[in-house]
């Protein structure tokens, strides 16, 4: 399996996983040694199609060598490209077997058996009515136990921005029912989980039918989730200002295990870009948003997203997202150059800017943010903090940790703390991370920190 982009392939790869496991499939060690290939793609960089393919051409090699020793192995690319290419991937590497798009996954088994007996390559690339997650089993016993975990509880978008293809890869928003996500973290945490992290395309429009007959919104989720014995810490990514609701401003405030770090992607600092961008909110709104959060929860850090060169900005549009950045400062957040997606609104607007402009301000944009970063993870020296051990480190009598920022943490320590929440007191800094010194071998409760 080879996954690229988010953290939700990440989680369908491992339901791919789980949905071989009855046929008899297990991890390889590399393509070499498989009899299956999957490659789980991402469809929001650029060139990404040419990525697939480069890499299929790898593996074509392999198959046929593999073919020569009396060896089957089967081709499937799946995820978004896969949705957004679809035919074209056999027209062009015509020894793929199948191609399947994200919401087909509960299928794959079905594809196997037609891929072993058909002349043909399978292609599954529709939005089926059904609701994939209810068929797709519940972790298989072999798979990885883990501390932290993923568990996607909404998928597609419907907010149509006008740079993005996941309204097209992925469909309309649907939201699982709220007892198949509650069953499924309790599952996670028999198996080992202490923090997980709900995931979807626009994971706070989640929606899901409730246990009393009524939809759900992400804060009732979340408080049902912060009563399951053992699960220390919630994360949800990735999120929209529009759905960032009142009572889910008010659940940061009220549930200690719904972690005080909140990816929020604004794209843009210029109200007449986010206006192309078709985002539906201004500078101000964001601004305003991000105050209240703090207000319920004062310790509340946050991440965000942002496009410079959208068609049609200028030099005074950039500098109002800079200066976006300077009003909220960001413990760290992710910053792309404009591309066009085929198929989407904005691939087709005048006023492209030009490369050069783009190359100078990311560069510019980034120097400010990594400062914000650098100056965030510098005041943590000093202060105690609960950090989630998550196993050994790289070196004798080392173990890694989660700070409750998403910082790794490295500390001298027994790894069988894994799994717990321990005090520990941040010493210093390193290039990504943060080093530290436990203040006792006991687990502690989550508390707030400075």
């Amino acid at each position: 399996m080879i996954t690229w982009g988010c953290q939700m392939n990440v989680y369908d790869s491992g339901k791919m996983s789980d949905v071989l496991a009855p046929l008899g499939y297990g991890p390889a060690e590399s393509p070499a040694d498989a009899d299956m290939v999957i490659l789980n793609t991402c469809h929001i960089r650029e060139r990404a199609t040419d990525k697939v393919f480069s890499e299929l051409g790898r593996l074509r090699v392999i198959k046929e060598t593999r073919a020569a020793e009396g060896k089957q192995t089967i081709l499937a690319v799946a995820g978004c490209v896969a949705q957004a290419e679809g035919a074209f991937i056999t027209e062009r590497a015509p020894y793929v077997d199948i191609v399947l798009g994200p919401q087909t996954y509960h299928r794959l088994p079905e594809m196997v058996a037609r891929a072993h007996r058909a002349a043909g390559p399978v292609i599954e690339t529709d939005f089926p009515v059904e609701q994939k997650f209810d068929f797709l089993p519940e972790t298989a016993p072999s798979a990885e136990r883990a501390v932290t975990a993923f568990l996607t509880i909404q998928e597609g978008c419907d907010k149509f921005c006008s740079f993005c293809v996941v309204p097209y890869t992925r469909g309309a928003e649907a939201s699982r029912p709220a007892a198949a996500v509650i069953a499924e973290a309790k599952h996670l945490v028999a198996r080992g989980a202490r923090e997980i992290t709900l995931l979807g395309q626009n994971v706070n429009a989640y929606h899901g039918a409730g246990a009393d007959g009524r939809d759900w919104g992400l804060a009732r989720l979340a408080y049902a989730l912060a009563d399951i014995p053992g699960l220390d810490r919630i994360r949800y990514t990735t999120s929209h200002p529009r759905d960032m609701d009142d009572d889910l401003i008010a659940a940061h405030a009220d549930l200690p295990a719904l972690m005080p770090f909140l990816h929020l992607p604004v794209q843009s600092g210029s109200d007449r870009i986010l206006a192309a961008m078709n985002r539906r909110h201004t500078a101000d709104d964001y601004r305003r948003l991000i105050e209240k959060l703090r207000t319920a929860r004062p310790d509340m850090a946050f991440s965000s997203d942002f496009i410079v060169g959208h068609p049609g900005e200028t030099a005074a549009d950039f500098e109002a997202t800079m200066q976006l950045v300077r009003d909220i400062g960001f413990a760290q957040a992710y910053s792309f150059k404009y591309s066009p997606r085929p198929g989407t609104p904005a691939a087709g607007s005048p006023g492209m800017v030009a490369e050069p402009e783009k190359d100078g301000r990311l560069a510019e944009l980034q120097a400010l943010i990594r400062a914000q970063q650098d100056d965030f993870n510098a005041r943590t020296v000093g202060l105690e903090i609960p950090v989630l051990v998550t196993g050994a480190g790289r070196h004798a009598g080392q173990i890694n940790g989660r700070s409750p920022y998403l910082q790794a943490v490295h500390m001298d320590g027994p790894v069988s703390l894994t799994g717990q929440v321990v005090p520990v007191k941040v010493q210093g800094l390193m290039t990504n991370s943060l080093t530290a010194t436990l203040i006792n071998a006991s687990p502690t409760q989550e508390r707030a920190s400075a």
